[in-house]
């Protein structure tokens, strides 16, 4: 077991020093890797290996509907109030499966499953039972899986969140963002405070093993005082998870932000003081700081996982379910092989004209060299566990860490220096201060992207 220090020390000035884009990390290779000159046959032979070895199996699907648009949103959505798209989208899902379905080992089991979107909640009773149905015909699941949902509060009632815990969902995630009514309006989000515990407490009563809420800093008319209130008011509604993303204003990338009025959104300074405020009141109220900007309570599963070396990240994530090969339905949804990546197609048009073809709807993908597994795991563990073994890389790959990685032992230095982590000779300790700055460590031993503009990137902090 790996009994882990989890304090973290906020340190203004070397947030302000490293606060530069850098990948998030959900995969390495970074998803900014996937190219279009992939060859389709290597996902082929990723899944002849994972039969091969039985690897468990972890499958998200993609919903991007949503009935309005949230003027602060960075995902891939279809804004709709129309069902008119929802029937061929999940008709086209079907035809995924199968063909998915068809290639993998019937022994293989499913150990965690996610809905994200989009609104997965936009879908009627019916058609969330359908696809349930589906995934079901075709999969086989672990006793202990992790199922998840994500869901919009605003269109949910009771009889729908207990129809979810019937079906068989055990973890469920909602956006809260602010819980002050002027943000609110400003992000086009409207949701009132009745309502947010309404659906907690609706939430609680179905029996739920966890629960996730989401919350954003940087948002506009937001200032230390508000978010000081969301705050109090987040850890009132008791959620075994928190997650408190900074925002990234990108009106060039992402022209839904254009509603926004960016007169009012907060200056980095400010933006400075509610992390730290959020990172206070966070542990006052009980919650271990996971990583970047996940917290949980100590009797968590991604605590414990964290507290014996057992944490994960993925593209949906932190997550438990380490060493399963993830297959992503829908829209722009992402498949994380052993060593292979590869996205869907992120048009309808395009999904569709592919599955109509009979082969699988794949736009994008990396295959993975010998050094990307070596660098993957150097930075997952950082990651996740905050301290690397270089013994254990040494012995695992066959390699000398320390002439293996000679130039990034020479950059290490400076962030040594700057206190954000200590390098000895059989391994790396992130420090406290360090914690908050991971995603910098990371990049040091990132060979894709560090030589290149990351303006498309989100800040550290």
């Amino acid at each position: 077991m790996k009994l882990l220090n989890q304090e973290v020390k906020f340190n203004s000035d070397l947030i302000t020093k490293y606060d530069r884009p850098t990948p998030r990390y959900t995969s390495y290779p970074p998803a900014t890797e996937l190219k279009d000159n992939f060859d389709p046959e290597n996902l082929k032979k990723s899944i002849v290996q994972g039969n091969s070895k039985n690897t468990p199996l972890s499958l998200y699907f993609h919903i991007p509907f949503c009935q309005s648009a949230c003027y602060f949103c960075g995902c891939n959505v279809i804004v709709t109030q129309s069902q008119k798209p929802v029937e061929p989208y999940l008709n086209y899902v079907y035809r995924h499966i199968e063909m998915v379905a068809e290639m993998l080992d019937k022994n293989r089991q499913v150990v965690q499953l996610h809905w994200g979107g989009g609104t997965p909640n936009y879908l009627v009773q019916n058609q969330v039972e359908a696809l349930w149905n589906k995934i079901n015909k075709h999969f086989t699941f672990d006793i202990d899986a992790e199922i998840s949902i994500e869901i919009n509060p605003r269109y949910v009632d009771k009889n729908y969140i207990m129809f979810l815990r019937d079906l068989g969902f055990n973890r469920i995630s909602f956006g809260i963002q602010d819980f002050n009514p002027k943000v609110q309006e400003a992000i086009n989000r409207v949701q009132p405070e009745t309502m947010l515990f309404n659906v907690m407490n609706w939430i609680k009563e179905a029996g739920f093993e966890s629960v996730n809420v989401d919350l954003i800093y940087g948002l506009p008319y937001q200032t230390l005082t508000t978010f000081s209130e969301t705050l109090e008011k987040t850890i009132q509604l008791d959620p075994d998870r928190i997650a408190v993303f900074n925002f990234a204003y990108v009106p060039s990338l992402k022209p839904v932000q254009k509603n926004l009025p960016a007169h009012t959104l907060p200056q980095a300074a400010e933006k400075l003081e509610i992390f730290h405020l959020t990172m206070d009141k966070l542990a006052a109220g009980g919650y271990v700081f996971i990583g970047m900007d996940h917290f949980a309570k100590p009797n968590n599963e991604l605590t414990i996982a964290q507290r014996k070396g057992h944490l994960h990240r993925n593209f949906q994530g932190y997550t438990t379910k380490a060493g399963s090969d993830l297959f992503g339905f829908g829209i722009t949804s992402i498949s994380m092989l052993e060593d292979l990546y590869i996205q869907n197609h992120k048009k309808l048009k395009d999904y569709y004209q592919a599955l109509d073809a009979g082969i699988l709807p794949l736009e994008k993908g990396v295959s993975l060299t010998e050094d990307d597994f070596i660098r993957r795991e150097v930075i997952m563990e950082l990651m996740c566990e905050f301290s690397l073994s270089k013994q254990e890389i040494s012995t695992k790959y066959n390699l000398d860490f320390d002439s293996y990685f000679t130039q990034e032992e020479l950059e290490l230095k400076a962030l040594e220096q700057d206190g954000l982590l200590q390098n000895f000779p059989d391994k790396i300790e992130v420090t406290p201060a360090g914690r908050l700055l991971i995603r910098n460590i990371a990049f040091i031993f990132d060979n894709h992207t560090r030589n290149r503009q990351l303006l498309t990137l989100s800040k550290s902090i």
